[in-house]
């Protein structure tokens, strides 16, 4: 069946039209798990996490030096405190003590009960156990309150959210070790071409080696996702059908690559049509219009172009944000900066295009961007050699240098 949603012969979706389809389509999965800390990094929270406990959880130094209580000394006058003991971090000094005593103490170590000041080491004078003090030395400082990070019971972390190292270092800190995420994506994926030869074989004429399973493995490779390379299906529409029929009862996600366009042996959109429906077909973008984004039974489909240039931008742009949503993760907007051109850039008005460009950044901290070489879908080694998009709107017609372009950097480190 065809859905509804689905747009007339010929008619170009606009970028954001698209992503708007898939936004309003898909929802999460709504399974969660139970997983050890250890193993969370770049999961989904599923549930909002509370301290069982005050971080820290007593009174601690801010750095070394000697623990003493204010009221024993008189303000603008120079003093001397005899040292009775020390408070190191894990051993913390638990005897008692009489006015005009003093605790020497390490930073992070337990601050004693009788001691509401910690005065620097460097700002003493020792002889022996006694510690001289200037007349300048400062009441009520360098002592961290318990609970100052983190109350016991507040919200250590708001689900969702994809955690990170700092994420995980603090629930650590909160002696949380099992956390609730989302499961999972189960994604299956295959590329499709009688044309298309897998490593180690040799090349007849007229056949290429199959990269664009390699380059979604690649993007694929993500701890919330369970991945399963399908191969490669040929130009037989009949081995398309049972292979997307089949993939659709066991994942959440199948892609494929190739067949989207509207050749002879292009079968994707029309066996979509067939074992499923079809949500939205062409997209107004270069590289990469056609790409076929549909639904076989609870399973989602997306067909992407064959050239592998137009899978890495069609991936990007549309499947990436669609598998984050899918497994639950906050919604993400991509960097875009704006970068000094330094090349002329060839551009026809009607689609929206990403060009592949190398940025960088001068010593004076200006962004300067130039084109990686010709633009051509199939140019694999030009698209490995850039470092982000240059993005040039529908109604753009050229760049000229010296222009300022929107760049989106492929990472933050150039």
């Amino acid at each position: 069946m065809t859905d509804i949603c689905y747009p007339k012969k010929n008619t170009l979706l606009s970028v954001e039209q698209a992503l708007s389809e898939i936004r309003h389509a898909i929802t999460a999965v709504a399974e969660n798990e139970l997983i050890d800390l250890a193993k969370a990094q770049d999961r989904i929270l599923s549930e909002n996490v509370i301290s069982p406990i005050d971080i820290p959880p007593q009174r601690n130094a801010a750095m070394d030096g000697y623990a003493f209580a204010a009221g024993d000394l008189t303000a603008g006058h120079s003093s001397q405190l005899q040292v009775i003991g020390t408070s190191w971090a894990g051993r913390p000094y638990l005897g008692p003590k009489i006015s005009g005593q003093c605790v020497r103490i390490f930073t992070g170590a337990v601050v004693p009960d009788f001691a509401d000041s910690v005065i620097p080491q460097e700002q003493v004078e020792v002889d022996g156990l006694t510690v001289s003090l200037t007349r300048d030395w400062q009441s009520y400082k360098n002592i961290r309150a318990a609970g100052s990070d983190v109350k016991q019971h507040e919200v250590l972390i708001t689900a969702p959210k994809k955690l990170n190292a700092r994420n995980i270092s603090l629930l650590a800190a909160a002696g949380i070790t099992k956390i609730s995420v989302k499961r999972r994506l189960k994604i299956g994926f295959f590329s499709t071409g009688d044309e298309l030869v897998t490593l180690g074989s040799p090349l007849a004429i007229g056949k290429i080696y199959d990269s664009n399973r390699y380059l979604l493995a690649g993007f694929l490779a993500d701890s919330n996702h369970t991945v399963c390379d399908l191969g490669v299906v040929g130009d037989d529409q009949a081995q398309l059908e049972q292979t997307l029929t089949d993939a659709a009862k066991q994942y959440d996600v199948v892609i494929s690559t190739g067949g989207a366009s509207v050749g002879d042996a292009d079968f994707v959109k029309q066996t979509l049509e067939k074992c499923g429906q079809v949500n939205f077909w062409k997209i107004a973008l270069k590289p990469g219009k056609p790409l076929a984004f549909g639904k076989i039974g609870d399973c989602w489909f997306f067909g992407l172009p064959g050239n592998p240039v137009a899978v890495l931008v069609t991936y990007d742009k549309f499947v990436r944000p669609a598998l984050e949503q899918l497994a639950g993760a906050p919604a993400t907007r991509t960097l875009r900066l704006w970068a000094r051109c330094e090349s002329h850039l060839k551009k026809s008005p009607g689609r929206q295009e990403y060009q592949r460009g190398i940025l960088r950044q001068t010593d004076t901290g200006e962004l300067v961007v130039n084109i990686a070489g010709p633009q051509d879908s199939h140019q694999l080694k030009i698209a490995s050699m850039a470092n982000c998009f240059i993005v040039l709107d529908v109604d753009n017609t050229g760049v000229e240098p010296g222009e300022n372009v929107i760049v989106e950097p492929f990472a933050t480190v150039l």
